[in-house]
């Protein structure tokens, strides 16, 4: 990722310049062309140095225009800040009037699945996190890493068995959603859902085992409109749960 902001964008940009305006075929031309070089060709940043070969002993006019493009439009990028363009790029406190919904994950594959349904369950405000199965937890280093901190922002736990987690849901009164494409669910925006609840997303490939979902309050799915009539799970959370928080 190129670092906009750095002395060194900066200072490569201001020599390249330099020798793109010093007429052509002058020594202040030549002058300018060997100074941009010998910076270029003993920067750190990688990009730079791929641009140095332009400014070498002889180079044209057009070489050096070359140059000075990649490092114009970088310039460019810099001066258009998130702030300007009213981006919020910090996070904000975990909110407290937050639906209570729990996202339950069972048997998950993947472990960058795993740590996307971390980051996507805590965006959409997640009380909780079961996951179920064999379903990777944030022990794995790439859950951790795919999650961005989230793992530590909501609570979760690993229960063995989906069914003893849905027997624990009842207990607590929350009525329990399936996530998956069957014959006669719910389309997720003709849903009203009811909190506390509790979301159950299955294995990527098969989904949740048919009794698991017999055993739903709710069936719920995402309709197609094209081929493949399902999502990627992190994809499928995010459109459910976003529903969901409407």
């Amino acid at each position: 990722m190129i670092d906009l902001s750095t002395e060194e964008w900066r200072e490569a940009l201001r020599l390249v310049r330099a020798a793109a305006d010093a007429e052509e075929g002058t020594p202040s031309r030549e002058e300018a062309r060997a100074a941009a070089f010998d910076f270029m060709r003993t920067a750190s940043s990688k990009r730079i140095l791929s641009l140095a070969h332009l400014l070498q002993p002889g180079a044209t006019g057009r070489s050096i225009q070359a140059a000075l493009v990649p490092l114009e439009r970088v310039d460019g990028r810099a001066r258009v800040t998130d702030a300007e363009m009213g981006i919020r790029t910090t996070d904000a406190p975990r909110p407290s009037d937050r639906a209570d919904m729990v996202v339950v994950a069972d048997n998950i594959r993947s472990a960058f699945n795993a740590g996307g349904i971390f980051r996507t369950a805590d965006f959409f405000g997640a009380s909780r996190i079961i996951l179920c199965g064999y379903t990777p937890t944030p022990e794995n280093q790439q859950v951790r890493k795919t999650a961005l901190g989230a793992d530590e922002a909501v609570p979760w736990e690993h229960i063995a068995d989906i069914r003893d987690a849905i027997d624990a849901f009842r207990r607590e009164g929350r009525r329990i959603y399936a996530l998956e494409t069957v014959d006669g669910a719910t389309p997720i925006e003709r849903l009203a859902p009811v909190f506390p609840c509790a979301l159950l997303l299955g294995n990527e490939r098969f989904g949740l085992d048919p009794d698991v979902v017999r055993s739903a309050d709710e069936i719920v799915e995402i309709p197609s409109h094209g081929q493949k009539n399902s999502l990627n799970v992190v994809s499928a959370l995010a459109v459910a749960a976003a529903f969901m928080r409407a």
